[in-house]
C-alpha cells in the first residue's frame, strides 16, 4: 500500500482513492396531490355558485317573494318549508364539521376560494410582468398593481352580480346594471356588494377567516376525538427544518405546533409541501390527515368501509340517521305540495242577505294561487246544499302561472231549495288538474220563517 511520509511520524497518508457512496437518496414516486384536488373542487364550486341563481336551483327572489329550491317555486306563504330547507343545508354543514373538521372552509367556502384566487392572480401577474416587461423595478411593480386592480374590479362586478342574483331576478338585475342604477334597492345593493368584494380581494382575504368569520370558531365545539384533522407526527425526528409547510400556509400558522389551531382550515397544502421535500430524500411526509390526534391516517388501518369514510361511532350514526330522516321529510313535504293553492273563507261582515224574492245569500271569498309553471283552471262545486247556486262568477277561475286571483262570490238559496233555518253545514269542492280539495263551510239562514 503506497504511503506518503509527513513531518509527524504518527501520521501516514494513504494514496488509495476514497471509497464512493452508492447509497444516494431515491426519490419517492409522486403521490396524491391535495392541492390539485382542492383546485378541481374549487372550480366545481365556482360553477355551482353561478349555476344556482341563473338556473333557479336555489334563489330567494325578494321582489316577487319567491324561493326557488331545486325545481320547486316556494311562495312566502310557505315559509315553513323555506325555513326547513335552509335549516337542512345548515345542518349538513354542521354535520360535515363534526365528521371532517374544517373541510368546508378549505374546500367549499366561497370566501376561501376567491381569496386564494385573488392571491394566485396577483402573483401570476407579477411574475408575467417581471418576465416580459423590460422596465425598471418600480415601474414594473406599478404596472403589475394597475393590471391586478383592473382585473379585480371586473371580477368584483361579476361576482357581485352573481351574488345579488340570488335575491333579484337576473334579467331584471342586468337591466339595472346596464343603466348603472344607483337609486333602487337592487342597484344600491349591487354597488355596495361590488365595493365590499373589491375591498375583500385587495385587502381582507384570509384575514376574514381568522378574525371575522364565526363559523371557524364553531368548529372547536363540533369536533371530537374522531374528527378528521391535519396532524404533524415525527416520532423519529426526521424533520429537516425546511419550513416549507410554514411558508406555503395561507393562514400563516405552523402546523407542527398543534393540530387544533383555530386558523387551520384543513386544506392539506402543508401535507403536499412536506411530501414534496422529504419525498426527494426518499422519506415519507410527516404531516397527514388523521382521524383524531391519536387515530390512524386517512385511508389506512384495518377498518370497515363506513369507518374509513368517517362513520366511526354511535354519535355519527345518529347524526347520519337524522340527516336522512330530515331529508326524507323535506322531500315528502315538497312532493306533497300542491302547485295550485286554493283558499276559501266566508265573509261574515254580514251574516246573510235576503233578496226581494226571498232568496238567501251568503258571501264567500276565494283565493287561487298558481305556484306552477303553466296556466291552471280551478273548478268549484257545492255539495250537501241542494238547490243552491253560485252568484257572481261561474264555477271556474282561470289563473296564469305565477299569479294569484282573489274573487268574492255569493251562494244563493232560493225558496225552492227549502234550506232549513239556522246554520247549515255543506262542502265546497275545488278541482284543479284532477286534484280534489274539500272545504267544510256553513250557510246561515234566518232563524224565523222568511218564506
Amino acid at each position: 500500500m503506497p504511503t506518503t511520509e509527513t513531518g509527524n511520524a504518527n501520521v501516514v497518508i494513504s494514496n488509495r482513492p476514497l471509497p464512493t457512496c452508492d447509497r444516494k437518496p431515491v426519490p419517492l414516486p409522486p403521490t396524491f396531490s391535495f392541492h390539485s384536488f382542492r383546485k378541481w373542487i374549487h372550480l366545481a364550486c365556482v360553477g355551482i355558485f353561478f349555476a344556482l341563481p341563473f338556473a333557479n336551483l336555489m334563489r330567494f327572489d325578494i321582489p316577487r317573494q319567491r324561493f326557488y329550491f331545486f325545481g320547486y317555486e316556494l311562495w312566502i306563504s310557505e315559509f315553513s318549508i323555506i325555513f326547513f330547507s335552509l335549516m337542512f343545508l345548515m345542518f349538513l354543514v354542521a354535520a360535515m364539521a363534526m365528521l371532517y373538521g374544517r373541510v368546508y372552509c378549505g374546500y367549499l367556502c366561497p370566501q376561501m376560494i376567491f381569496s386564494e384566487a385573488s392571491i394566485a392572480l396577483e402573483s401570476k401577474i407579477s411574475r408575467t410582468v417581471n418576465k416580459y416587461v423590460r422596465w425598471s423595478a418600480p415601474r414594473r411593480k406599478l404596472l403589475s398593481r394597475f393590471l391586478f386592480y383592473g382585473i379585480a374590479v371586473l371580477a368584483s362586478v361579476v361576482l357581485a352580480f352573481a351574488f345579488i342574483s340570488y335575491f333579484v331576478e337576473p334579467v331584471d338585475l342586468l337591466h339595472r346594471l346596464m343603466r348603472l342604477d344607483l337609486r333602487t334597492a337592487g342597484g344600491i345593493a349591487g354597488a355596495t356588494t361590488t365595493l365590499l368584494t373589491l375591498l375583500d380581494f385587495l385587502f381582507l382575504r384570509q384575514r376574514f377567516c381568522t378574525s371575522v368569520c364565526p363559523y371557524g370558531y364553531l368548529q372547536g365545539m363540533l369536533g371530537d376525538g374522531d374528527t378528521l384533522i391535519v396532524h404533524y407526527r415525527d416520532e423519529n425526528r426526521e424533520c429537516i427544518e425546511c419550513k416549507k409547510c410554514v411558508r406555503i400556509c395561507h393562514m400563516g400558522i405552523d402546523i407542527r405546533t398543534s393540530p387544533y389551531q383555530i386558523e387551520c382550515i384543513h386544506c392539506g397544502e402543508c401535507i403536499d409541501a412536506c411530501v414534496d421535500v422529504l419525498g426527494r430524500l426518499g422519506k415519507q411526509g410527516l404531516i397527514h390527515y388523521v382521524w383524531g390526534e391519536q387515530g390512524e391516517k386517512l385511508g389506512t388501518g384495518e377498518k370497515t368501509w363506513y369507518q374509513k369514510v368517517g362513520i366511526r361511532n354511535a354519535k355519527r350514526v345518529v347524526v347520519l340517521l337524522i340527516i336522512l330522516f330530515y331529508g326524507a321529510g323535506l322531500f315528502t313535504a315538497l312532493s306533497m305540495r300542491r302547485a295550485v293553492l286554493v283558499r276559501i273563507a266566508p265573509d261574515r261582515t254580514t251574516m246573510y242577505r235576503v233578496g226581494s224574492d226571498g232568496t238567501i245569500y251568503n258571501r264567500f271569498r276565494v283565493q287561487v294561487a298558481n305556484r306552477g309553471h303553466k296556466q291552471a283552471i280551478a273548478q268549484f262545486a257545492i255539495e250537501g246544499l241542494p238547490g243552491t247556486r253560485f252568484v257572481g262568477f261561474e264555477n271556474a277561475i282561470v289563473v296564469d302561472a305565477g299569479k294569484t286571483m282573489q274573487q268574492e262570490f255569493e251562494i244563493a238559496a232560493p225558496l225552492s231549495a227549502h234550506v232549513p233555518a239556522g246554520v247549515n253545514h255543506f262542502r265546497l269542492v275545488s278541482v284543479v288538474a284532477n286534484e280534489k280539495e274539500i272545504f267544510e263551510e256553513t250557510f246561515i239562514t234566518p232563524t224565523s220563517d222568511w218564506r
